[in-house]
């Protein structure tokens, strides 16, 4: 209850709402870049979920045919040898991508205005989630789609916290409310980290517990990863390909000792330097990396942030970020539909909504 109590009286740096105005100019502020919110409980009546981990599942082999065409289609005719990215090794059996598009709602049960996962009650939440797979499966017949809840669970925050580390850990039984409202609308969960002042090492070993579960994958934030000590929200943070290897080779560990399907591996990015060393990062049979991009806008400031920061530095799959409020502020008021994304090139694989 404590620290309920906390997390309820602080104040959240919203995940990407550092003024995205012109993310590659100097319109991302210190004062800009302060956004912040109340976090607000929502009403969550809904039973604990079983975190047992089952038995193993035997998948079949992996249609390496089939793969190596479905990775070429979602190169979408590029012609300067990116994509798809050569010499990437074939995932373990059991993959998702790219046989299924993941569809998924971020944000956090504490927060009404940290996404569209915590803004609306659960089953109002999951109909709406439902309503966007159909819209992704009709716009994209030829590839089935995968719901998904994409969770903060270490949250960048405004309160520095016992250890001033400026992040808060969500309790486990509301990861636990989490993977039940999953397991009801059939999808799988992302468990996403916010470092902020702590460092990945010390936040991703306490989810374990979680990611020995088959439908747990994990996504990691370097716009909050502050590894100079600047407190989150006055600047755009980062993570080096060693930060992503780490997790990567972690993950990897974990799904052969348990002998799991392969693990999502998502990396949000805006900017050219959230990530660097791109060349560096690794790839396993074991994780599907995906590259998200994570900024919001207008619809020609977002594809410029996916032509310039994504495109050009391919590590295996992409992901597209659509914001419900953030990317209709400006003109032409407008978010992009399903049909406009599918525009891009390389294809996203992975969409997520806030």
């Amino acid at each position: 209850m404590k620290l309920k109590s906390i997390l309820l009286s602080t104040t959240f740096v919203l995940s990407s709402l550092i003024l995205l105005s012109n993310c590659s100019q100097s319109s991302t502020s210190g004062k800009d870049a302060k956004a912040a919110t109340s976090a607000t409980a929502t009403t969550t009546a809904t039973k604990p979920a079983d975190t047992v981990v089952t038995a193993p599942v035997s998948y079949p082999p992996l249609n390496k045919k089939l793969y190596d065409s479905l990775m070429k289609r979602l190169a979408h005719g590029d012609t300067t040898g990116r994509w798809p990215v050569k010499n990437a090794p074939y995932p373990l059996p059991g993959a998702i991508l790219p046989f299924k598009r993941v569809v998924a709602y971020y944000g956090n049960l504490y927060s009404k205005k940290m996404g569209i996962l915590g803004e609306l009650p659960p089953n109002e939440m999951l109909a709406r989630l439902h309503q966007e797979v159909k819209n992704w499966e009709k716009a994209d017949p030829s590839t089935p789609v995968q719901p998904a809840l994409h969770y903060i669970a270490v949250v960048a925050s405004g309160d520095p916290g016992k250890d001033n580390k400026y992040r808060h850990r969500m309790p486990f039984k509301q990861i636990d409310t989490v993977l039940y409202l999953a397991k009801k609308a059939h999808a799988i969960v992302f468990l996403d980290i916010q470092v902020s002042l702590s460092n990945i090492r010390a936040e991703l070993p306490l989810l374990e517990k979680y990611i020995e579960m088959p439908q747990v994958h994990i996504g990691i934030d370097p716009e909050f990863s502050m590894k100079d000590g600047t407190l989150p929200g006055r600047k755009i943070g980062t993570f080096d390909a060693s930060d992503i290897n780490y997790v990567s080779d972690y993950l990897a560990k974990v799904v052969r000792k348990y002998h799991l399907p392969p693990k999502i591996f998502i990396v949000h990015r805006f900017t050219k330097k959230m990530v660097t060393n791109y060349k560096e990062i690794k790839l396993h049979p074991e994780i599907q990396f995906v590259m998200n991009m994570d900024g919001w806008g207008e619809p020609d400031l977002k594809t410029g942030t996916y032509r310039n920061f994504i495109y050009p530095e391919p590590v295996q799959f992409t992901g597209f970020k659509l914001f419900y409020k953030n990317d209709i502020k400006k003109a032409p008021h407008h978010m992009l539909t399903p049909q406009e994304v599918l525009k891009y090139k390389p294809y996203p694989i992975y969409i997520q909504y806030q």
